[in-house]
């Protein structure tokens, strides 16, 4: 469920793990996105940055978000890939009928954290598509509860 504020236990962690109301890593976010539209056209893919997404990027960039109690981060960094994954990027979007770019990873298994224009997050895995949270609150805090992620094909237009 979107909301414009983060759950205090949401607000707890981000603020011990280097994010602060207002964060903006400035030109530098700029670069990240250049980074990563670059190499996606590298790959024959046009990937394009949303508004939220770049959002996103200029608010947590470079951030580390480990979780409490499982081995498991997410680092906030959109320029990590593999090759052959900005197609897989440009599928997941066509199917739900909208644009995706990547803003971080999940560092275990380098999956991608991906934000759709309307702020909804994704993570593309090796196993699929799956639907992480309507705004990047509700991402965080479904990451911290452990809850199951959703199937990305069940947000297919």
């Amino acid at each position: 469920m979107a909301s414009n504020h983060p759950a205090p236990e949401v607000l707890d962690w981000l603020t011990a793990n280097g994010w602060t109301p207002g964060r903006d890593i400035g030109e530098h976010a700029e670069k990240l996105v250049e980074v990563r539209v670059r190499d996606a056209e590298r790959q024959g893919v046009a990937l394009l940055p949303s508004p939220v997404a770049v959002r996103v990027i200029h608010a947590y960039g470079l951030l580390r978000f480990p979780h409490p109690k499982a081995d498991e981060s997410w680092v906030m960094k959109p320029t990590v890939g593999y090759e052959g994954d900005a197609a897989l990027i440009a599928e997941l979007a066509a199917g739900l009928g909208t644009s995706l770019f990547p803003v971080g990873y999940e560092e275990s298994e380098r999956g991608l954290i991906l934000v759709d224009k309307s702020g909804r997050w994704f993570h593309l895995h090796h196993t699929g598509g799956y639907f992480m949270g309507d705004d990047e609150y509700d991402a965080f805090s479904r990451f911290l509860s452990g809850a199951e992620a959703q199937d990305a094909e069940d947000y297919f237009v």
